[in-house]
């Protein structure tokens, strides 16, 4: 017998079947006892008429608890008030696994106690639409770089050493070798593979450990990191403007329904097409200092001056070229000025600050060996990524999108920590 689901009952209308899910909500009527199923793939209300079924099956309408998972079977019947636009005549109900005392109630609960519950939270409609959208952006991702010529490869997750400064990486003792980190970024060894295979990306999990307790941080993320050989900062933010554009424009046209499970205002969103504002760092200075923030020139920018920052646009806005000693050692410097690297942040409106950070990466040996000296980093575990430069170097570019802040952001979400499965906190590692 095929397996029918609730996202197929157009093709079923008129048709007794069969379907399997769990009670979501239920309600009564008088003679008549209202079932709401999910499956996953969507929501169908259940209608028993007393006069319709026997006494037992009526019964059993009315007694089931919460999150029971059942199989019902009854005639489709095409209903637009209903959820999904169908309902199902039932005539039949047959427990599988019956719950008592589901604790997460329609009630108000405290953030605590959902992550608490966190494997039960992910069960309703608001996370169920999350995850549907994070899965969306996804397969946009992915779709969009293996559409443009691009190799996935995928980095190591333990590393010898840091990408991006050794005071925020979890440390483990490897073996008799010493010790190893979890991964900060997949982009030193994207670095190996754009030289072999001229366009690739990662997409992978990442380790921070910042003692960051800020609505926008997790200990443990999604990064997609494309690398482009021959590549300068201009064809990078190039890159990074058509990738968002084509992520939030498929988002939108796909995920309409979840969109407004989530109440999401998406006029801003409709805003992501290209081109995106360009600014200096100068000009971002000046925004903030028009603005009445006290900003010392030279500093990186902090949460709050992204937001004051992307608040004068009305879609992401790029602020290129950084003072070259707030960035990574790998990042080149601006030939022109040689204080600035050429290293680009993508802002995202609305209070959602950096989702995308990249570079031009330093192409000459001896300028990244001074670099690497200055930043108080051992040589000897970075030979190999030095020899990229021995061996054939070119001018090549890339960038971090942060999978989570990006979910974030497009569901209009107030923590992180709803755009993960499973978040993992400075304050949190369960369940």
């Amino acid at each position: 017998m095929k397996k029918i689901y609730i996202n197929e009952l157009a093709e079923y209308v008129g048709k007794e079947i069969t379907i399997q899910g769990w009670v979501y909500n239920k309600r009564s009527s008088g003679k008549v006892k209202f079932l709401v199923l999910r499956d996953g793939s969507g929501y169908l209300q259940c209608v028993y008429f007393k006069g319709n079924v026997t006494p037992e099956v009526f019964e059993t309408a009315d007694k089931i608890g919460q999150e029971s998972s059942v199989e019902v079977t009854g005639l489709v019947k095409e209903e637009p008030r209903a959820p999904g636009g169908f309902e199902l005549d039932a005539t039949g109900l047959n427990i599988i696994s019956e719950a008592h005392d589901y604790p997460i109630t329609p009630k108000e609960h405290g953030v605590e106690f959902l992550m608490d519950n966190r494997h039960l939270w992910l069960r309703s409609s608001r996370q169920v639409a999350i995850l549907k959208i994070r899965h969306r952006i996804v397969k946009a991702i992915r779709d969009f770089f293996d559409n443009k010529g691009f190799t996935l490869m995928d980095p190591p997750i333990i590393t010898p050493a840091a990408c991006e400064g050794t005071s925020t990486l979890f440390e483990t003792q490897y073996f008799d070798l010493g010790k190893a980190y979890l991964t900060q970024s997949g982009q030193l060894y994207a670095e190996a593979g754009a030289m072999a295979l001229g366009k690739v990306y990662t997409f992978g999990p990442t380790f921070r450990a910042e003692k960051s307790k800020t609505r926008r941080h997790l200990t443990e993320f999604w990064m997609c990191e494309p690398e482009v050989a021959f590549a300068d900062l201009n064809d990078d933010m190039d890159l990074a403007e058509e990738f968002l554009e084509y992520i939030v424009q498929t988002v939108l046209k796909d995920m309409g329904e979840e969109l407004k499970v989530l109440e999401r205002d998406t006029s801003m969103l409709q805003n992501v097409k290209r081109p995106l504002p360009r600014i200096s760092y100068d000009e971002a200075v000046e925004i903030l200092k028009k603005n009445g923030v006290e900003f010392e020139y030279g500093n990186d920018l902090g949460g709050g001056d992204e937001t004051i920052i992307s608040n004068q646009f009305d879609r992401p806005v790029m602020v290129h070229r950084y003072p070259a000693e707030v960035k990574a050692f790998y990042m080149k410097r601006d030939p022109e000025n040689e204080k600035f690297a050429l290293a680009v942040d993508v802002l995202a409106p609305e209070g959602y600050g950096e989702i995308i950070g990249g570079s031009q990466r330093e192409d000459n040996l001896d300028y990244l060996l001074q670099r690497i000296k200055q930043h108080d980093l051992p040589q000897e575990a970075f030979e190999w990524y030095l020899d990229l430069r021995r061996f054939g170097s070119v001018p090549h570019s890339g960038f971090g999108l942060g999978l989570e802040r990006t979910v974030s952001w497009i569901c209009g979400l107030d923590h992180v920590r709803e755009s993960i499965p499973f978040a993992r906190l400075i304050y949190r590692n369960t369940p």
